[in-house]
């Protein structure tokens, strides 16, 4: 290994075993807040993951689990929203609209029950961006869950602003901050095959 290669891999180990402080509760945007005010950046939730009675839960659609990749360290994949096979290309939004997962708090609890989850279990939530990962971890503490926290800056980040990359995820995410990841779903990941 060359000087150059050794220092861009102290570099790394540093960056990635640093935590990086989420922003103050204050300071998250508001479609990305959730009732239990638990928030992490996915530097701070990877080094929260080091104990492995912490459990993150991915809440992405199928399809981006499938061909965006997932973070390596997830034990369970339920989605909050799913892509229909009806769904419609929506001009406004340039997309096809996902729609909310009518099976996703039944799915957790079935979850919590097989794996044994107390309410005092910290849950780390991670969605594209931050603000599903909200969304769902609203609903696990109304189901009395009180450690739940959402991934502000989600599997992917959030989209540039400006410069050559603008409008593209390469701001912050898990992805983005090297952190590790697969295309590979394994078993107890995998959401089963008779929902959406």
């Amino acid at each position: 290994m060359n000087m150059r290669s050794m220092f861009v891999s102290c570099l790394l180990a540093v960056f990635v075993s640093t935590p990086v402080l989420a922003a103050d509760p204050s300071e998250v945007p508001e479609k990305k807040r959730s009732k239990a005010d638990l928030y992490l950046t996915s530097v701070e939730a990877a080094d929260m993951l080091r104990d492995n009675s912490v459990v993150l839960l991915d809440v992405r659609s199928r399809p981006e689990v499938t061909f965006v990749g997932i973070a390596s360290r997830v034990n369970v994949h339920i989605p909050f929203m799913v892509l229909p096979q009806t769904a419609h290309y929506d001009p406004a939004a340039k997309g096809y609209p996902l729609e909310m997962n009518s099976s996703f708090e039944f799915d957790f609890m079935d979850y919590a029950e097989a794996m044994e989850l107390s309410e005092e279990t910290p849950i780390v939530i991670m969605c594209r961006s931050g603000s599903r990962s909200a969304k769902a971890a609203n609903i696990l503490y109304d189901l009395g869950y009180t450690n739940v926290y959402s991934v502000v800056d989600g599997f992917e980040g959030d989209k540039a602003a400006d410069g050559p990359e603008k409008g593209h995820r390469m701001v912050n995410g898990w992805k983005n901050a090297g952190l590790a990841w697969t295309y590979e779903i394994s078993t107890e990941q995998a959401y089963p095959l008779d929902r959406d």
